[in-house]
């Protein structure tokens, strides 16, 4: 999740574990630093961008490093404090942070890697996107509650947030699988053969949701929302497998592909090879696109040797227009071709003159 929303999550968890013994502001600050700690992991440089991104939430997001690090944080707290006495209750609380920070990372469909050194499978369900503010709310307002009106009735609320975001957590995860029992009957319907799908919400909602499903001779993408009343729409896609047999070996696009899970793309555009992690995005916007080879003079395919990323972003009013649109179930056509169609978003193009 964002920053944000962690550091709302570790301060909220502090307040809760030791708000009444060690008081509200200092459980709250400490909270609040070490739920932003696995994160900090963004800062190492690890010589490229794809080994940066499949990287991150690794070692530092482990359930077993944080454990074993959590007495030996707690340790240092109270050495630093004086209140060596405190310390299994520190322990615990560290613990509840950091381990509450890392199973909310799980939630997105990122990629935690949260089961090493056993294994660097990079989990997700992917239920919640990255910034959500209906999961963030309560714990900004709880914990708001707790920091300015001391007593049992700030603990209360601050409890209360935690106890509503951790609600909305559930009800992602009922939402999910409604719509992957929707999605699931339309493609048999539609007769499509199924490798592999995912399904996953849109920007900062847990209305809509983005159906992607890998098929032998390319990808499909439509969207769902809650209160869709016509079925979904699905929009055939190439993956460049042939690419990909050609590249499968380069270790970042191996990496990549790894780390997508299969989700993923490889295409040419301008001399220059692609590959795309269509987990995080939509068609028309991706934020992980990386070039590992551009033609040269001979036009023949020569590899970077580091990996160069671009960004692709819709037009930010426009998309969320369209999103807004579609959450409430406006049977608009999915973004990619909205986006080119002026009758959506510029009014109908007038007539020309006879």
């Amino acid at each position: 999740m964002d920053s944000l929303s962690q550091l709302s999550l570790g301060a909220a968890v502090g307040v809760a574990v030791m708000g009444k013994r060690a008081g509200v502001g200092k459980a709250a600050l400490i909270g609040a630093l070490f739920g932003t700690l696995p994160d900090l992991d963004v800062l190492i440089d690890y010589g490229d961008p794809v080994s940066n991104m499949t990287y991150h939430r690794g070692d530092s997001h482990s359930l077993f490093y944080l454990s074993l690090l959590s007495p030996l944080f707690a340790w240092l707290l109270c050495r630093l404090s004086g209140q060596r006495g405190d310390w299994r209750r520190w322990t615990l609380t560290l613990w509840l942070v950091l381990i509450t920070h890392v199973l909310l990372d799980n939630m997105t469909v990122y990629g935690t890697q949260l089961a090493r050194p056993f294994t660097d499978y990079p989990f997700g369900i992917g239920s919640v996107f990255i910034i959500d503010p209906l999961y963030t709310l309560p714990l900004l307002l709880g914990l708001t509650a707790a920091l300015f009106r001391r007593g049992g009735r700030g603990l209360s609320a601050n409890r209360l947030g935690l106890g509503l975001s951790s609600l909305y957590l559930c009800w992602s995860l009922l939402a999910q699988w409604q719509v992957s029992q929707m999605a699931d009957r339309v493609l048999a319907e539609q007769g499509i053969e199924v490798e592999r799908r995912l399904i996953t919400p849109t920007a900062f909602n847990t209305l809509l949701w983005r159906v992607l499903v890998m098929t032998p001779d390319g990808y499909l993408e439509g969207f769902i929302s809650l209160l869709d009343r016509e079925p979904p729409q699905f929009i055939r896609h190439p993956q460049g497998r042939d690419l990909y047999r050609a590249w499968r070996h380069h270790p970042q696009v191996a990496r990549l592909a790894w780390f997508s899970k299969g989700f993923f793309r490889m295409s040419e555009r301008q001399g220059q090879l692609l590959i795309t992690d269509l987990r995080m995005g939509q068609e028309r916007g991706y934020s992980f696109n990386f070039v590992v080879a551009e033609r040269g003079p001979a036009q023949q395919w020569q590899a970077l040797d580091i990996p160069r990323q671009v960004s692709e972003r819709p037009p930010a009013g426009l998309a969320l227009n369209w999103l807004w649109r579609r959450a409430l179930g406006e049977p608009l056509p999915p973004m990619q071709r909205w986006l080119d169609d002026p009758y959506y978003h510029a009014g109908p193009v007038p007539a020309p003159s006879p």
